[in-house]
């Protein structure tokens, strides 16, 4: 029987507390009786904890137990952008600005870049990034395709500009992200991103498409992103896992 992953029991416990077993104020087992249901090792466990703990769904003090805090994950800002939670993170703290919602047919190079058939129908929302907490210029430009039944929440995306449109999907509809496809690339920004950007056309940028997938694989969302080089940085931390 293979260990199982930090991310597996951390998964575990979520929802755990999420259905209630573990209710808010009440306390998780300790990291020994963790190690032992779990039949890993107690590093692998406090891994685990740690993640709940960055999420806010519990605190930890020495001496004290893990204490459930939350039911559901916080919205404080991370910057590493290394989980789905950091994506959700970076939408409270960079705000949506939409600027125009059309259903579009993709065909030739959009098809190849949202990685679906030739003649599929999109609802595109197309919207500005800004930082929430000043005037400095936008941080990018993103290109957001959903099913075109999802009318609804492309017009809540106007009135909630800090909640990503992932989210509200799941929250109008139940498609949860089950797993996100990332791809970054370089790119010279074109003149008409470079108006929207407030930069010099040919800018070095970071492009970077997204393709969120629900629990049974199937796509219902792609995002591309365009970032101004000295304006955004995607950073990712390799673990060694249990073997």
């Amino acid at each position: 029987m293979n260990r199982p992953h930090f991310a597996d029991i951390a998964r575990d416990l979520t929802e755990g507390i999420a259905s209630g077993h573990y209710p808010v104020g009440s306390y998780l087992p300790t990291e020994l009786e963790l190690r032992d249901h779990y039949q890993t090792s107690r590093h692998t466990v406090r891994a685990a904890l740690h993640e709940l703990q960055q999420l806010g769904f519990v605190s930890r003090r020495k001496n004290a137990g893990t204490r459930v805090e939350s039911a559901q994950p916080r919205n404080d800002f991370r910057p590493s952008l290394a989980s789905v939670d950091d994506l959700v993170q970076f939408g409270s703290e960079h705000l949506r600005l939409v600027q125009s919602t059309e259903e579009v047919v993709a065909t030739g190079k959009l098809a190849k870049t949202l990685q679906c058939p030739n003649g599929t129908h999109w609802l595109r929302v197309s919207s500005l990034r800004i930082d929430a907490n000043n005037e400095s210029p936008p941080v990018g430009w993103t290109d957001v395709y959903i099913d075109p039944a999802y009318t609804e929440v492309a017009q809540t995306a106007r009135t909630q500009p800090d909640t990503l449109i992932s989210s509200l999907i799941e929250a109008r509809y139940g498609r949860c992200i089950a797993e996100i496809q990332q791809g970054v690339r370089a790119v010279l920004i074109s003149q008409e991103m470079a108006d929207r950007l407030q930069v010099a056309m040919g800018t070095a940028a970071l492009e970077i498409v997204r393709r969120y997938l629900d629990a049974a694989g199937e796509m219902f969302e792609v995002s591309i992103s365009v970032h101004p080089a000295e304006r955004f940085s995607v950073s990712m931390r390799l673990k060694r896992s249990d073997s």
